[in-house]
Protein backbone atom coordinates (compact mmCIF):
# COMPACT_ATOMS: atom_id res chain seq x y z
CA UNK A 1 0.00 0.00 0.00
CA UNK A 2 1.63 3.23 -1.17
CA UNK A 3 1.11 6.66 0.23
CA UNK A 4 1.88 10.17 -0.96
CA UNK A 5 3.20 12.94 1.28
CA UNK A 6 1.33 16.20 0.87
CA UNK A 7 3.00 19.02 2.81
CA UNK A 8 1.56 22.33 3.92
CA UNK A 9 4.52 24.33 5.18
CA UNK A 10 3.38 27.65 6.61
CA UNK A 11 0.73 28.71 4.12
CA UNK A 12 1.95 26.74 1.10
CA UNK A 13 0.34 23.44 0.12
CA UNK A 14 2.44 21.19 -2.12
CA UNK A 15 0.88 18.37 -4.12
CA UNK A 16 3.79 16.85 -6.05
CA UNK A 17 5.96 15.20 -3.43
CA UNK A 18 7.78 11.84 -3.49
CA UNK A 19 6.40 8.55 -2.26
CA UNK A 20 6.77 7.73 1.42
CA UNK A 21 6.95 4.38 3.15
CA UNK A 22 3.74 2.54 4.01
CA UNK A 23 2.12 3.42 7.31
CA UNK A 24 1.43 1.06 10.18
CA UNK A 25 -2.34 1.48 10.19
CA UNK A 26 -4.15 -1.27 8.29
CA UNK A 27 -7.81 -1.99 7.64
CA UNK A 28 -9.63 -5.26 7.00
CA UNK A 29 -12.37 -4.90 4.39
CA UNK A 30 -15.72 -6.59 5.00
CA UNK A 31 -18.33 -6.65 2.23
CA UNK A 32 -21.70 -6.56 3.98
CA UNK A 33 -23.84 -6.16 0.85
CA UNK A 34 -22.99 -5.49 -2.82
CA UNK A 35 -26.43 -4.00 -3.54
CA UNK A 36 -26.99 -0.23 -3.69
CA UNK A 37 -29.12 0.50 -0.62
CA UNK A 38 -28.37 4.08 0.38
CA UNK A 39 -25.78 6.86 0.39
CA UNK A 40 -26.00 7.35 4.14
CA UNK A 41 -25.22 4.89 6.90
CA UNK A 42 -25.45 4.59 10.69
CA UNK A 43 -24.42 2.11 13.36
CA UNK A 44 -25.78 1.00 16.72
CA UNK A 45 -26.84 -2.08 18.67
CA UNK A 46 -30.27 -2.40 17.09
CA UNK A 47 -31.26 -5.78 18.58
CA UNK A 48 -29.57 -5.50 22.02
CA UNK A 49 -27.21 -8.43 21.49
CA UNK A 50 -24.15 -6.42 22.51
CA UNK A 51 -22.77 -6.06 18.96
CA UNK A 52 -22.84 -3.11 16.58
CA UNK A 53 -25.30 -3.38 13.69
CA UNK A 54 -25.54 -1.31 10.50
CA UNK A 55 -28.45 0.83 9.31
CA UNK A 56 -28.63 1.76 5.61
CA UNK A 57 -31.85 3.56 4.72
CA UNK A 58 -34.50 0.95 4.02
CA UNK A 59 -32.73 -1.85 5.88
CA UNK A 60 -30.52 -2.80 8.80
CA UNK A 61 -27.95 -5.58 9.06
CA UNK A 62 -27.59 -7.67 12.20
CA UNK A 63 -23.99 -8.27 13.19
CA UNK A 64 -23.03 -11.92 12.69
CA UNK A 65 -21.66 -14.22 15.39
CA UNK A 66 -18.05 -13.59 16.36
CA UNK A 67 -15.66 -14.98 13.78
CA UNK A 68 -18.23 -14.99 10.98
CA UNK A 69 -17.98 -11.37 9.84
CA UNK A 70 -19.09 -12.21 6.29
CA UNK A 71 -22.49 -13.54 7.45
CA UNK A 72 -24.74 -10.48 7.86
CA UNK A 73 -28.53 -10.83 8.04
CA UNK A 74 -30.60 -8.05 6.44
CA UNK A 75 -33.88 -6.84 7.95
CA UNK A 76 -36.36 -4.32 6.54
CA UNK A 77 -36.98 -1.00 8.29
CA UNK A 78 -39.42 0.20 5.64
CA UNK A 79 -40.45 -0.90 2.14
CA UNK A 80 -37.24 -1.72 0.29
CA UNK A 81 -36.64 0.15 -2.95
CA UNK A 82 -34.82 -1.07 -6.04
CA UNK A 83 -32.20 1.57 -6.85
CA UNK A 84 -30.21 1.66 -10.08
CA UNK A 85 -26.58 2.55 -9.30
CA UNK A 86 -25.86 3.52 -12.91
CA UNK A 87 -28.69 6.02 -13.31
CA UNK A 88 -30.73 6.41 -10.15
CA UNK A 89 -30.55 7.44 -6.51
CA UNK A 90 -31.68 5.97 -3.22
CA UNK A 91 -34.15 7.40 -0.74
CA UNK A 92 -31.48 7.87 1.91
CA UNK A 93 -28.91 10.65 1.59
CA UNK A 94 -28.09 10.71 5.31
CA UNK A 95 -28.73 8.11 8.02
CA UNK A 96 -28.19 8.69 11.74
CA UNK A 97 -28.83 6.51 14.77
CA UNK A 98 -30.15 7.88 18.06
CA UNK A 99 -32.49 6.85 20.85
CA UNK A 100 -35.13 9.43 19.96
CA UNK A 101 -37.86 8.41 22.42
CA UNK A 102 -35.58 7.52 25.32
CA UNK A 103 -36.67 3.88 25.59
CA UNK A 104 -33.11 2.54 25.49
CA UNK A 105 -33.30 1.29 21.90
CA UNK A 106 -31.50 2.84 18.92
CA UNK A 107 -33.83 4.42 16.34
CA UNK A 108 -33.06 5.40 12.73
CA UNK A 109 -33.13 8.98 11.40
CA UNK A 110 -33.19 9.30 7.61
CA UNK A 111 -32.92 12.29 5.28
CA UNK A 112 -34.67 10.91 2.21
CA UNK A 113 -33.62 13.47 -0.42
CA UNK A 114 -32.17 17.00 -0.30
CA UNK A 115 -34.98 19.43 0.47
CA UNK A 116 -37.52 16.69 1.14
CA UNK A 117 -38.63 15.04 4.38
CA UNK A 118 -36.53 13.77 7.20
CA UNK A 119 -38.12 10.91 9.16
CA UNK A 120 -37.28 8.89 12.22
CA UNK A 121 -38.16 5.22 12.52
CA UNK A 122 -38.98 3.75 15.91
CA UNK A 123 -37.09 0.60 16.83
CA UNK A 124 -39.70 -2.17 17.33
CA UNK A 125 -37.58 -3.87 20.02
CA UNK A 126 -37.08 -7.11 18.07
CA UNK A 127 -40.75 -7.38 17.09
CA UNK A 128 -41.40 -8.27 13.42
CA UNK A 129 -42.58 -5.82 10.78
CA UNK A 130 -41.61 -2.40 9.49
CA UNK A 131 -40.58 0.30 11.93
CA UNK A 132 -43.10 3.05 12.73
CA UNK A 133 -42.34 6.19 10.72
CA UNK A 134 -42.60 9.68 12.22
CA UNK A 135 -41.81 13.08 10.72
CA UNK A 136 -38.76 15.02 11.90
CA UNK A 137 -38.94 17.89 9.40
CA UNK A 138 -40.87 18.55 6.19
CA UNK A 139 -37.69 19.74 4.51
CA UNK A 140 -33.99 19.02 5.03
CA UNK A 141 -32.16 21.04 2.38
CA UNK A 142 -28.43 21.15 1.49
CA UNK A 143 -26.82 17.89 0.33
CA UNK A 144 -24.89 17.58 3.61
CA UNK A 145 -27.51 17.67 6.37
CA UNK A 146 -25.82 17.16 9.73
CA UNK A 147 -26.60 15.44 13.02
CA UNK A 148 -24.12 16.93 15.45
CA UNK A 149 -23.54 18.12 19.02
CA UNK A 150 -24.15 21.77 18.14
CA UNK A 151 -25.08 22.80 21.68
CA UNK A 152 -22.15 21.16 23.46
CA UNK A 153 -24.45 19.06 25.63
CA UNK A 154 -23.48 15.66 24.22
CA UNK A 155 -26.94 15.42 22.65
CA UNK A 156 -26.99 15.73 18.88
CA UNK A 157 -29.41 17.84 16.83
CA UNK A 158 -30.33 17.94 13.15
CA UNK A 159 -28.84 20.88 11.19
CA UNK A 160 -30.04 21.74 7.68
CA UNK A 161 -31.67 24.28 5.42
CA UNK A 162 -35.46 24.46 5.33
CA UNK A 163 -37.61 24.99 2.24
CA UNK A 164 -39.49 26.90 0.96
CA UNK A 165 -38.41 29.80 3.21
CA UNK A 166 -34.72 28.88 2.76
CA UNK A 167 -33.70 29.38 6.37
CA UNK A 168 -30.83 27.64 8.14
CA UNK A 169 -32.05 25.85 11.25
CA UNK A 170 -31.40 23.21 13.85
CA UNK A 171 -34.03 20.81 15.17
CA UNK A 172 -34.46 19.39 18.66
CA UNK A 173 -36.60 16.48 19.86
CA UNK A 174 -39.95 17.77 21.22
CA UNK A 175 -41.62 16.71 24.47
CA UNK A 176 -44.17 14.85 22.35
CA UNK A 177 -41.79 12.51 20.53
CA UNK A 178 -44.50 11.65 18.02
CA UNK A 179 -44.71 15.24 16.79
CA UNK A 180 -42.44 16.95 14.24
CA UNK A 181 -39.24 18.20 15.83
CA UNK A 182 -38.89 21.73 17.17
CA UNK A 183 -37.32 24.06 14.59
CA UNK A 184 -34.85 26.74 15.69
CA UNK A 185 -34.02 29.11 12.83
CA UNK A 186 -30.59 30.73 12.99
CA UNK A 187 -31.10 32.86 9.86
CA UNK A 188 -33.72 34.88 8.10
CA UNK A 189 -35.28 33.75 4.80
CA UNK A 190 -33.30 33.32 1.57
CA UNK A 191 -30.13 32.50 3.48
CA UNK A 192 -27.08 31.18 1.63
CA UNK A 193 -26.41 27.44 1.81
CA UNK A 194 -30.10 26.57 2.11
CA UNK A 195 -31.10 25.68 -1.44
CA UNK A 196 -32.24 22.14 -2.12
CA UNK A 197 -28.89 21.10 -3.60
CA UNK A 198 -26.57 23.50 -1.79
CA UNK A 199 -23.13 22.02 -1.20
CA UNK A 200 -21.10 22.63 1.94
CA UNK A 201 -22.19 22.55 5.58
CA UNK A 202 -20.33 22.05 8.84
CA UNK A 203 -19.98 22.95 12.49
CA UNK A 204 -17.01 24.01 14.57
CA UNK A 205 -15.66 26.78 16.77
CA UNK A 206 -14.50 29.35 14.21
CA UNK A 207 -13.79 32.24 16.59
CA UNK A 208 -12.45 30.37 19.63
CA UNK A 209 -15.25 31.25 22.07
CA UNK A 210 -15.90 27.59 22.93
CA UNK A 211 -19.18 27.37 21.02
CA UNK A 212 -19.81 25.47 17.80
CA UNK A 213 -20.67 27.75 14.89
CA UNK A 214 -22.37 26.75 11.62
CA UNK A 215 -20.22 26.98 8.48
CA UNK A 216 -21.07 27.19 4.78
CA UNK A 217 -18.98 28.16 1.74
CA UNK A 218 -20.28 31.75 1.91
CA UNK A 219 -19.30 32.31 5.55
CA UNK A 220 -20.33 31.29 9.04
CA UNK A 221 -23.03 31.91 11.62
CA UNK A 222 -21.66 32.79 15.05
CA UNK A 223 -23.28 30.81 17.85
CA UNK A 224 -24.68 33.05 20.64
CA UNK A 225 -24.82 32.11 24.32
CA UNK A 226 -28.48 31.23 23.86
CA UNK A 227 -28.57 28.94 20.81
CA UNK A 228 -32.35 29.37 20.54
CA UNK A 229 -31.78 33.06 19.75
CA UNK A 230 -32.64 34.06 16.19
CA UNK A 231 -31.00 35.14 14.01
CA UNK A 232 -27.36 34.35 14.68
CA UNK A 233 -24.80 36.88 13.43
CA UNK A 234 -23.58 35.92 9.97
CA UNK A 235 -19.98 36.62 8.91
CA UNK A 236 -19.44 36.50 5.14
CA UNK A 237 -16.25 34.72 4.07
CA UNK A 238 -14.89 33.04 0.96
CA UNK A 239 -14.59 29.41 2.00
CA UNK A 240 -14.05 27.73 -1.32
CA UNK A 241 -16.08 26.10 -4.09
CA UNK A 242 -18.89 23.58 -3.77
CA UNK A 243 -17.91 21.01 -1.18
CA UNK A 244 -19.27 18.48 1.29
CA UNK A 245 -18.66 18.41 5.07
CA UNK A 246 -16.79 21.40 6.51
CA UNK A 247 -14.73 21.42 9.72
CA UNK A 248 -13.07 24.02 11.93
CA UNK A 249 -9.72 22.71 13.23
CA UNK A 250 -6.29 24.16 14.03
CA UNK A 251 -4.24 22.42 11.36
CA UNK A 252 -1.04 24.44 11.65
CA UNK A 253 -1.01 24.63 15.45
CA UNK A 254 -1.00 28.44 15.58
CA UNK A 255 -3.82 28.61 18.13
CA UNK A 256 -6.78 29.41 15.86
CA UNK A 257 -9.05 27.17 13.86
CA UNK A 258 -8.81 26.83 10.09
CA UNK A 259 -11.58 25.51 7.82
CA UNK A 260 -11.28 22.17 5.98
CA UNK A 261 -13.42 21.14 3.00
CA UNK A 262 -13.41 18.80 -0.02
CA UNK A 263 -14.95 18.91 -3.49
CA UNK A 264 -18.27 17.13 -3.88
CA UNK A 265 -18.24 16.71 -7.67
CA UNK A 266 -14.76 17.67 -8.85
CA UNK A 267 -11.13 17.28 -7.77
CA UNK A 268 -9.78 19.12 -4.76
CA UNK A 269 -9.37 19.19 -0.98
CA UNK A 270 -8.65 22.47 0.77
CA UNK A 271 -7.71 24.13 4.01
CA UNK A 272 -8.69 27.74 4.59
CA UNK A 273 -6.15 29.51 6.77
CA UNK A 274 -7.75 31.92 9.22
CA UNK A 275 -6.20 35.37 9.10
CA UNK A 276 -6.89 38.22 11.55
CA UNK A 277 -7.80 41.55 9.95
CA UNK A 278 -7.77 45.04 11.42
CA UNK A 279 -11.41 45.00 12.51
CA UNK A 280 -11.85 43.23 15.86
CA UNK A 281 -13.58 39.88 15.55
CA UNK A 282 -13.32 39.83 11.75
CA UNK A 283 -11.36 37.20 9.84
CA UNK A 284 -10.28 36.48 6.33
CA UNK A 285 -9.42 33.03 5.05
CA UNK A 286 -6.72 32.09 2.56
CA UNK A 287 -7.54 28.98 0.59
CA UNK A 288 -4.85 26.35 -0.04
CA UNK A 289 -5.39 23.17 -2.01
CA UNK A 290 -3.56 20.18 -0.53
CA UNK A 291 -4.81 17.23 -2.58
CA UNK A 292 -6.50 16.46 -5.90
CA UNK A 293 -5.60 12.83 -6.47
CA UNK A 294 -9.21 11.70 -6.92
CA UNK A 295 -12.57 13.39 -7.34
CA UNK A 296 -16.08 13.45 -5.81
CA UNK A 297 -15.06 13.53 -2.14
CA UNK A 298 -18.73 14.06 -1.25
CA UNK A 299 -18.33 13.22 2.45
CA UNK A 300 -15.51 13.93 4.87
CA UNK A 301 -14.72 12.92 8.45
CA UNK A 302 -12.25 14.52 10.88
CA UNK A 303 -11.08 11.99 13.49
CA UNK A 304 -7.84 10.76 15.10
CA UNK A 305 -7.27 7.49 13.22
CA UNK A 306 -3.84 6.50 14.59
CA UNK A 307 -4.16 7.72 18.19
CA UNK A 308 -1.37 10.32 18.02
CA UNK A 309 -3.57 13.14 19.35
CA UNK A 310 -3.95 14.90 15.98
CA UNK A 311 -7.17 14.61 14.00
CA UNK A 312 -6.86 13.03 10.58
CA UNK A 313 -9.19 13.11 7.57
CA UNK A 314 -11.13 10.20 6.06
CA UNK A 315 -12.82 10.47 2.68
CA UNK A 316 -13.21 8.73 -0.66
CA UNK A 317 -14.97 8.87 -3.99
CA UNK A 318 -18.74 9.04 -4.12
CA UNK A 319 -18.96 6.63 -7.02
CA UNK A 320 -21.26 7.66 -9.91
CA UNK A 321 -22.64 10.69 -8.10
CA UNK A 322 -24.01 11.88 -11.44
CA UNK A 323 -23.87 8.64 -13.39
CA UNK A 324 -20.14 8.94 -14.02
CA UNK A 325 -20.47 12.36 -15.71
CA UNK A 326 -18.49 14.30 -13.07
CA UNK A 327 -14.75 14.86 -13.59
CA UNK A 328 -13.07 11.55 -12.80
CA UNK A 329 -16.49 9.98 -12.30
CA UNK A 330 -15.52 6.62 -13.79
CA UNK A 331 -12.23 6.31 -11.94
CA UNK A 332 -11.92 3.73 -9.10
CA UNK A 333 -14.11 4.19 -6.03
CA UNK A 334 -11.25 4.72 -3.60
CA UNK A 335 -11.25 5.19 0.17
CA UNK A 336 -8.41 7.07 1.91
CA UNK A 337 -7.30 8.40 5.25
CA UNK A 338 -5.07 11.47 5.43
CA UNK A 339 -2.60 11.43 8.31
CA UNK A 340 -1.96 14.84 9.87
CA UNK A 341 1.61 15.53 11.00
CA UNK A 342 3.24 18.68 12.39
CA UNK A 343 6.99 18.42 11.65
CA UNK A 344 7.74 21.90 13.05
CA UNK A 345 6.00 24.83 14.71
CA UNK A 346 3.53 26.44 12.34
CA UNK A 347 3.97 23.68 9.76
CA UNK A 348 1.92 20.59 8.95
CA UNK A 349 1.55 17.92 6.33
CA UNK A 350 -1.11 15.45 5.25
CA UNK A 351 0.06 11.97 4.28
CA UNK A 352 -2.63 10.16 2.23
CA UNK A 353 -3.01 6.40 2.80
CA UNK A 354 -5.14 4.38 0.40
CA UNK A 355 -7.44 1.94 2.19
CA UNK A 356 -9.40 0.49 -0.73
CA UNK A 357 -10.13 1.03 -4.43
CA UNK A 358 -13.56 -0.58 -4.84
CA UNK A 359 -15.96 0.97 -2.34
CA UNK A 360 -15.69 4.74 -1.77
CA UNK A 361 -18.15 6.81 0.25
CA UNK A 362 -21.68 8.10 -0.17
CA UNK A 363 -23.03 11.47 0.91
CA UNK A 364 -22.48 10.53 4.57
CA UNK A 365 -20.57 7.77 6.35
CA UNK A 366 -19.36 6.88 9.84
CA UNK A 367 -16.00 6.53 11.55
CA UNK A 368 -16.34 4.92 14.98
CA UNK A 369 -15.09 2.03 17.10
CA UNK A 370 -17.25 -0.67 15.52
CA UNK A 371 -15.70 -3.79 17.05
CA UNK A 372 -14.88 -2.53 20.56
CA UNK A 373 -11.07 -2.56 20.29
CA UNK A 374 -10.75 1.22 20.93
CA UNK A 375 -9.59 1.90 17.36
CA UNK A 376 -11.68 3.88 14.83
CA UNK A 377 -13.24 1.83 12.05
CA UNK A 378 -15.00 3.01 8.87
CA UNK A 379 -18.53 2.14 7.76
CA UNK A 380 -19.81 3.16 4.30
CA UNK A 381 -22.86 2.73 2.08
CA UNK A 382 -23.12 3.91 -1.51
CA UNK A 383 -23.60 2.68 -5.08
CA UNK A 384 -20.89 0.06 -4.50
CA UNK A 385 -22.85 -1.45 -1.60
CA UNK A 386 -22.35 -1.54 2.17
CA UNK A 387 -18.85 -2.03 3.63
CA UNK A 388 -17.04 -2.11 6.96
CA UNK A 389 -13.32 -1.44 7.31
CA UNK A 390 -11.96 -2.70 10.64
CA UNK A 391 -8.71 -1.13 11.78
CA UNK A 392 -6.15 -3.85 12.54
Amino acid sequence: MKRFAIAALGVVAACALPLAAAGEVRFKKIVVDKTFRSEGVAIGDVNHDGKMDILAGDVWYAAPPTGRMADWKMHEIRKVGAYNPAKGYSQCFQNFSFDVNGDGWIDSITVTWPGKECFWYENPKNKPGHWKQRLVAKSAANETSLFADLLGTGRKVLICGVLPQRVMAWFSIPKDVGAPWDQHAISGPDAPGTQRYSHGLGTGDVNGDGRADIIITDGWWEAPDDRTQSPWAFHPAKLGPKCADMYAYDLDGDGDNDIISSSAHDYGMWWHERVEVARAGAYEFRRHEFFKGFSQTHALRLVDINGDGLKDLVTGKRYFAHGGKDPGGKEPAVLYWFELKRPAKGKFQFIPHKIDDDSGVGTQFEVADFDGDSRPDIITSNKKGVHVFLQQ
